[in-house]
């Protein structure tokens, strides 16, 4: 759905050049949700803006939705749905009417077009407010309406840029719901986001950026077990020295140690591995208090490839 090489945008400002984008490699599969991640400033929002046309880029090829970047931007817009930051809407206007008006520019006839509104009203869940000005909704409200409008031309690939920004909680969850129903019901999403939760939750594949670049990428899963693998900790009585070199000795542990009085493990799948610790525990008759397994977190892969923390960055 997309697919990009070396793509790169540079800003010129007093005296020198800001290079924004430094020669973004991305491929994003149909029908997936696809996360862009990275703190605020690394260069997501200017991505996101060129693939949707809406700032030319300074270097490097691009595909969106079938179509050339460059060449063909009129058809990538034909076939893309955008929800910005800042939203759409217009406070005096219907929620009903945002999305009439929508569809009217998207070349739909108006009876089309209101049928296709009173559509994503009910599939958005905002019937009670639709005929409301939207300076009357919510903020999730307004997030969800915004999303109606990306949608209303039936595009083959949603943008959302940071789509739960100054939501609530329980709004947050809500709009997730709604982006899982998109990817279920076909539609490709591609989102920016500086929430590692978010980003953990929601996103099928996703890349990391920090400075225009991108410095990691794949599925949550498999960008946490880069790290170190799975972790278990295990609290020993008596015997915890002999149980170190036990298991520093076995193949399946990557890496051992005491911290905190507590004997750490990594390994590469920790519900496989915790079973064969028991059973060596039990052989060499050392007793365990405690057994516990955590996974590292997306925050732990942009220290890694970064030397930052992503969450003391985005704060």
């Amino acid at each position: 759905m997309i697919e990009t090489h070396g793509l790169r945008r540079t800003f010129k400002t007093r005296g020198s050049t800001v290079e924004a984008v430094a020669g973004v490699d991305l491929e994003v599969r149909e029908g997936e949700i696809f996360g862009f991640l990275g703190p605020n400033g690394a260069g997501k929002t200017t991505t996101l803006r060129m693939l949707s046309t809406l700032l030319p880029p300074t270097g490097g090829e691009a595909r969106v939705a079938g179509a050339d970047l460059r060449r063909e931007a009129a058809r990538v817009r034909e076939r893309i749905g955008y929800v910005s930051q800042a939203g759409s809407s217009a406070p005096e206007v219907r929620g009903r009417d945002e999305l009439v008006i929508q569809g009217r520019v998207y070349g739909m006839s108006k009876r089309d077009a209101s049928a296709r509104a009173a559509e994503l009203l009910a599939t958005l869940e905002l019937n009670d407010c639709g005929d409301r000005p939207t300076k009357t909704y919510s903020g999730g409200q307004k997030r969800r309406l915004d999303i109606g409008i990306g949608l209303m031309h039936r595009p083959k690939l949603l943008f959302l840029d940071e789509p739960t920004t100054g939501l609530d909680p329980q709004s947050r969850a809500r709009m997730w719901e709604e982006v899982r129903r998109l990817r279920s019901g076909g539609t490709t999403v591609f989102l920016t986001t500086h929430y590692l939760e978010e980003a953990d939750a929601l996103c099928d594949r996703l890349a990391i950026i920090d400075h225009g670049r991108i410095v990691a990428e794949g599925t949550p899963n498999e960008l946490k077990r880069q790290v170190a693998g799975d972790v278990i900790t295990l609290g020993v009585d008596g015997g915890r020295d002999r149980a170190l070199e036990l298991l520093r000795s076995q193949s399946f542990v990557r890496e051992a140690g005491i911290e905190a009085e507590e004997l750490r493990i990594y390994v590469d799948h920790g519900e496989s591995a915790m079973p064969q610790v028991l059973r060596i525990m039990d052989a060499a008759d050392i007793p365990l208090s405690t057994m516990a397994l955590s996974r590292p977190s997306l925050d732990d892969v942009f220290l890694r490839q970064t030397g930052r923390s992503l969450r003391e960055t985005a704060a």
